[in-house]
């Protein structure tokens, strides 16, 4: 089977498209001269990763991530694997969730496991669940990519997903066990930074004055919402922090700004962060399951 090399090249000479503004710029010069960016050819690799689309694969790096661990929470769960009914088909253990960063307000304030809120928007906890998840990433990722840029949209998933989770688990102890107002004890699932793209997309919507884009994310913002007050386990305060997670950091990221070299650097260290997140739950999640052994 053959491929094309030089499209995974690094280029050395000519000019690029700077991934801020749009315009040519020289793939060496140090800074675009039409929006200020630093390193606008980012070491002569900017070709290769607009070939990966306007959010750089971020999407597909999620959308493997999420598949990636839902296997191995099933691995890890042994024959406590769920099978029964719909909304439980193919359930990885409570006990495997938590190793692998669960959040909510057992995992936070009980075992003080805090950067949970970053590991938990990767786990899911059925098919049915990381199927309707993913398709909401694919939907939303490509589309807040193009208007905000590949590391912005990295910040505004990290930064949706933390606060859904973070509010979900101080509910959890202020307002336990209510049905549907209530936080959660336990909580995971890709909704809460789904929201947090959907509350960028509306700011957008709100600072370009496009009606159409605000339009279509309320809309299905709304929709999201009210199946999750109908259907029951679905955790409204991760999806509510979620949506105001996105919408304040698209505030401070502002679209209408060219993206810049620091928030590359930013997008790095979410990315960073949220690995490390759950490098810790396991590092923890075993260390607890050997001392309660």
């Amino acid at each position: 089977m053959g491929y094309d090399r030089a499209m995974f090249n690094r280029q050395r000479t000519g000019s690029i498209v700077c991934p801020s503004c749009g315009n040519l710029v020289g793939v060496n010069d140090e800074r675009c001269y039409s929006c200020g960016r630093w390193n606008p050819g980012m070491w002569g690799f900017a070709p290769l990763l607009r070939r990966l689309g306007n959010d750089f694969g971020f999407t597909t790096v999620v959308m493997g991530g999420c598949a990636a661990l839902y296997v191995l929470t099933l691995l890890a769960s042994g024959g406590q694997i769920g099978m029964s009914g719909l909304f439980s088909l193919l359930s990885p253990s409570s006990q495997s969730l938590f190793l692998f960063g669960a959040s909510g307000a057992m995992p936070v304030f009980v075992f003080g496991r805090w950067w949970t809120i970053l590991s938990a928007g990767w786990l899911h906890g059925n098919l049915l669940h990381i199927i309707f998840n993913l398709m909401w990433v694919r939907q939303l990722g490509p589309a807040t990519g193009q208007l905000y840029g590949a590391s912005r949209l990295v910040i505004i998933y990290t930064i949706g997903g933390a606060m859904g989770f973070l509010l979900s688990s101080i509910a959890g102890v202020l307002l336990p066990g209510i049905p549907i107002i209530g936080g959660a004890s336990f909580t995971i699932g890709a909704s809460a930074p789904i929201f947090g793209l959907l509350g960028a997309l509306v700011r957008y919507g709100h600072r370009t004055g496009g009606s159409l884009v605000r339009g279509q994310a309320w809309s299905w913002a709304l929709s999201l919402f009210v199946f999750g007050l109908i259907m029951p386990g679905v955790d409204n305060w991760a999806h509510a922090g979620g949506f105001a997670g996105g919408y304040l950091a698209a505030m401070w990221l502002d679209p209408l700004r060219a993206e810049r070299t620091d928030h590359m650097l930013l997008a790095l260290a979410c990315l960073g962060l949220t690995i490390a997140s759950v490098a810790a739950s396991l590092i923890q999640g075993l260390s607890l399951l050997r001392g309660g052994a």
